[in-house]
């Protein structure tokens, strides 16, 4: 009677046993699904603050503030000079200084033919024919820490220009990507270092535009005097928003390029 009472008692304490096993079990599989849940939940949100990340600095650099360039004139297959683009040689590897006039604003200004041969070549050569004359700012960039204009289209729209040229390659570009105030540059169509055509741009606050694949912008001078006319006579006025951004929009005060003189 003895044995067969022990035997019960052996029988219900491996049962006890089996159960506490059975229950550390399964709180430890539960445990590993909550942490195999709880990583995959973290790795998904960095997943998306990074896409959101992605997603913001694309817009800023193409359709927002960062994107000074709207000139998609050449493939980026063709990676050479297209149509009637002026020689080098024109900058003669000196210094040129003028005046650049946006409505009645005047600015003196500095351009280096050495260290940009072919765009300062195009420019000049822009200055010498009268193509510039006339020609409207279509464009204003303001916001915190970054600001530009950019002129010189053909048509007011700021897209390629019609029946010119296009040329390469990207000169003088900064290597910490940031043009500072008083930078007069080459504007260019995205990814394609030989898309530099008769637009440039003024930047008038020290601004971080980060190089693509093709590079940076081609930096031909400086504003040597004048920037703070510009943003009192006509940035100041403020910006007709895009439909996608409330920095990056026309001018208020309608801008056109009145004068140029360079020697």
């Amino acid at each position: 009677m003895a044995s067969s009472k022990n035997q019960e008692r052996e029988a219900r304490e491996a049962r006890e046993r089996l159960r506490r096993y059975n229950a550390r079990q399964s709180v430890h599989t539960h445990q590993v699904k909550r942490r195999r849940r709880d990583n995959l939940f973290a790795v998904g949100a960095l997943v998306v603050i990074a896409t959101l990340a992605t997603v913001t600095q694309l817009f800023y650099f193409t359709s927002g503030p960062g994107a000074p360039t709207p000139e998609p004139s050449v493939s980026a297959e063709a990676q050479g000079n297209v149509g009637d683009v002026p020689s080098p040689d024109l900058a003669e590897g000196r210094t040129w200084t003028g005046e650049l006039v946006l409505n009645g604003t005047t600015m003196q200004i500095s351009l280096d033919g050495a260290a940009a041969p072919q765009a300062v070549s195009a420019f000049i050569q822009d200055v010498q024919n009268g193509y510039l004359q006339g020609k409207s700012c279509h464009r204003l960039v303001v916001s915190d820490g970054f600001g530009l204009i950019q002129c010189g289209s053909e048509n007011g729209d700021g897209l390629s220009d019609p029946g010119t040229y296009a040329y390469g390659p990207i000169e003088n570009a900064p290597a910490d990507d940031l043009y500072k105030t008083g930078t007069i540059a080459i504007a260019r169509g995205g990814d394609n270092a030989y898309s530099n055509g008769h637009q440039f741009f003024i930047v008038f606050d020290d601004s971080t535009i980060p190089a693509d694949s093709a590079g940076g912008y081609s930096v031909i001078g400086t504003v040597t005097s004048g920037i703070e006319a510009l943003e009192t006579d006509i940035v100041s006025g403020g910006i007709v928003p895009s439909d996608t951004s409330t920095t990056d929009g026309s001018p208020v005060i309608p801008t056109s390029i009145t004068k140029v003189t360079i020697q």
